[in-house]
This record gives structure tokens, sequence and C-alpha cells, in this order.
């Protein structure tokens, strides 16, 4: 497109578009702006919009936009294929809490405590206590009241912070295994599994809502800061970490029960009859048809078994055992660990139950 008035101008861009070679596969568009002339009507003290383009009356903005050849996303196979989850199983979960019985466990359970307040503060998220403790109902909860976009910026940021624990967990077992030149009994894959599967939460949610900028600054300050105070935790003591993980799960799983309850409820029309995203379709195999709710179902479930597993992994010697959610059990028809939900211990397994045969 060439817009100009001045003949001259428009000789010379003529010139210069005519005898260059242009791209078939690129789409190539040079705007001359127009040049205003001393008696022209244009207000010269107007404010201008921010650009980077020169002050001068003519300005010359050139683009260049090359369609690529093949698509920039790929579908590829999943890394970690999801187990199967009944419906049964998923409305099985309920609020659970471990008791506080060591030293560890305290500061463990007072450092998710503390990340909680900061984390509610931050998303603007407030929910009932009697509901923590079991003596309310989610559904019952009228104290406090969330929107659909309130959610939506508590699922994301959750979710982001979520994902740091497992890689980071596993990152140091693996350069352990690599440092001692000895096996890891099969933690590493089972933790790694857990921070892609939080991720997939968060691409799941962000086909939903994209968050603003201010969110998106809260993200990357609190996963700096998360990420080293984790790194230099788990270094300390991985028994301590697991346990903290293992309360920061009870908390999603009350996060997920209260967002269901609302739903329910009616307090949420946006999300009554939205239809899932069909990432979530296409990693947790639901129907076709399937709804928000049904996600989210989902989601919680997740979080209910990584509250099993962190639980789990706290009561065992990470020197010395076995990672029960990845071990051949001789007797496959008594209840053991597993990849699935079809014997949740919602506390955990103790060491005994998870190392029997």
């Amino acid at each position: 497109m060439l817009t100009t008035k001045s003949p001259l101008l428009a000789k010379t861009a003529s010139r210069v578009i005519s005898g260059s070679t242009i791209n078939p596969a690129a789409r190539i568009s040079i705007i001359l702006c127009q040049y205003h002339s001393p008696s022209s009507s244009f207000n010269t003290h107007q404010a201008r919009s921010f650009s980077f383009t020169s002050k001068s009356p003519l300005q010359t903005t050139q683009s260049l936009q090359i369609t690529p050849t093949v698509p920039r996303h790929r579908e590829t196979k999943q890394s970690w294929p999801h187990p199967v989850y009944t419906e049964k199983q998923m409305q099985d979960i309920i609020i659970a809490h471990r008791d506080a019985a060591t030293f560890s466990d305290k500061i463990a359970i007072n450092a998710v405590r503390l990340l909680r307040s900061v984390f509610d503060f931050a998303t603007g998220y407030k929910h009932d206590p009697k509901v923590a403790s079991g003596e309310k109902k989610a559904g019952d909860a009228t104290q406090f009241a969330m929107t659909e976009k309130k959610w939506m910026i508590r699922f994301i940021f959750l979710e982001s912070i979520a994902g740091v624990p497992g890689f980071v967990a596993g990152t140091l077992r693996h350069l352990k295994s690599l440092r001692t030149l000895k096996r890891d009994n099969g933690w590493i894959e089972t933790l790694l599994e857990e921070g892609y599967n939080e991720r997939m939460h968060l691409l799941t949610f962000l086909k939903m809502h994209q968050p603003g900028l201010f969110m998106r600054l809260m993200i990357i300050g609190a996963q700096g800061v998360f990420y080293n105070a984790f790194f230099l935790s788990y270094i300390l003591s991985p028994r301590t970490c697991h346990r903290f993980v293992g309360y920061l799960e009870e908390e999603a799983v009350i996060t997920y029960t209260r967002a269901l309850a609302d739903i329910d409820a009616g307090k949420l029309p946006g999300f009554e009859n939205a239809r899932a995203p069909q990432i979530a379709i296409d990693y947790w195999k639901m129907n076709p048809d399937a709804k928000v709710r049904d996600m989210i179902l989902y989601i919680r479930a997740d979080e209910a078994k990584h509250r099993e597993v962190n639980h789990t992994l706290a009561n065992l010697d990470g020197d010395l055992d076995p990672n029960p959610f990845m071990t051949q059990y001789e007797d496959p028809s008594k209840p053991h660990p597993s990849k699935g939900i079809e014997h949740l211990k919602d506390v955990g397994w103790s060491r005994d139950e998870a190392l029997s045969k």
C-alpha cells in the first residue's frame, strides 16, 4: 500500500518496489505516511501516541511478515500418560489432614500456613476456616464470595507455584545419583511426573484465562523466591520438604473442593455449562463433551494423589527405601501404593505399609 501527496516520493518508492526481489513466501508492506504541507489543517501540537518512529513530518515504516511454512505448534506424545480415574474414585475424594507428630512436621505445617496466608492475600481469596476443619460443608460457606475471575487468578497462581517442588526435588536427587554413582531407587520419575502434572493444570487454566501484567510479575517474583527457598530446604531436609508439599496439597484439595461446591450451588454460572478446554480432554482422556466441573474433579483428584505421595515419601528413608509408587508387588490383589487412586491413602502410607510385599 503506497500513499503520499508527493509525486517525487511516489515515483521513488515505485522504483524501489519494482526493482526489488520479493520472496513469495513473505508478505511485505511498505507504508509511506502522508507528507503534510504547511497549509495542512493538521494540529502539530496534538498529543502523539508512543512510538519508535521519527518525529519529522515524513515517517517511513517498513514491516516484514513471513508466513511460516510449518505450524509453530505440533501435537506430541505425552511423556507421562495420565492414569485413568473413575467417576466414583473422583467423587470419593475428601478433605483430610495429617496431624503434625514430629518437630519436622510442625516446621512444615507452619511454613504452609505462612505461605497460605501470603498466597490468599496475593490472589484475594478467603475461605471459611470451618470448611477446612470439616465442621461445615464447602457449599454452606457464605461468608466469602469468589467470582469466576477470582477463581481463575487463584488457580493460575497456585499451579504456577505447585509445579516447582517436584522438579526441584527430582533435579537434586538426579544430581546426587550422578555424584554418588548410585541408583535413585525410582524416586526421580515420580517427582518429575508430579511437576509435569502440575504444569498441565496450569496450561489448562491458561486456555480459559490470560493473567494481566501485574499477575505475571507476581508469578515471576514468587517463583524466584520459592524455587531458591525450596532448593536450599531440600538440601537440608528432604523429609521436611515432602511433608511440606503434603500439607500444601491438603490445602489444594480444600481449594478445589470449595470451587466445586460453588459451581454446584450456582454461584459460578460461567463455569456451569462451560466446555473443558481440548488440552484437558486429551490429557485426562475425558469425554468430548466434558465440562469445566468435570475437569476440576480430575484436578482435585490429582492434588489428592500428590498429597498421598508426598506424605508417604516423608515417611520413608530417602537414601535407602525404594519408591513404593514405582514398585511391582508380589500380591497385586492387596492394596498397595500405585500411580492411580484406586487405593488412595488420604494422609499417606506408613513405612511398613509402603515396603510390604
